[in-house]
């Protein structure tokens, strides 16, 4: 579709709303993680979820499960911190999420605070990975392929 000579594709064809697409964490018990990809509308399950929340794996396909949100990143990278109310927001930080304490030459230096970008603790649109932990397991492993029944040939 063409306005004005501009194409217009994706989300402004479809009345501006963006369509939520996300890249799923899944981290185990054991300690091995898993990523899926889900995209509307399993993703907008996660839309306006905060950081510390449970989500039913149901909702994300995945039966059986049940997930706590531990955080993400947004479209540029930045991290996903719990207590910010605003998409982004630079913060004093002296530990924690974003910041590893060390000083430009890679020394660890205590009291160091240095000045960090992070984003909110709110899923929207521009976050683009979550990271879930698995409370509950389901039957069907992360791991395993889903299964497709095929008929039996004669």
């Amino acid at each position: 579709m063409t306005l004005f000579g501009i194409e217009l594709t994706g989300s402004l064809v479809s009345g501006g709303i963006k369509m939520a697409e996300f890249k799923l964490v899944l981290g185990t018990k054991d300690g091995k993680s898993f990523q899926k990809e889900v995209k509307s509308p399993e993703a907008d399950v996660l839309l306006r979820k905060v950081v510390g929340e449970k989500v039913e794996g149901k909702g994300l396909g995945l039966e059986g499960y049940e997930f706590e949100i531990t955080g993400g990143s947004d479209k540029a990278g930045f991290p996903m911190r719990k207590g910010i109310k605003e998409r982004r927001k630079r913060i004093m930080v002296s530990g924690g999420v974003g910041f590893s304490g060390k000083d430009r030459n890679k020394n660890k230096k205590k009291g160091l605070k240095r000045k960090k970008t992070v984003c909110g603790e709110r899923i929207d649109s521009n976050i683009v990975q979550i990271n879930l932990r698995v409370l509950k397991e389901g039957k069907a492993g992360l791991g395993e392929a889903p299964v497709e029944e095929k008929p039996a040939e004669e």
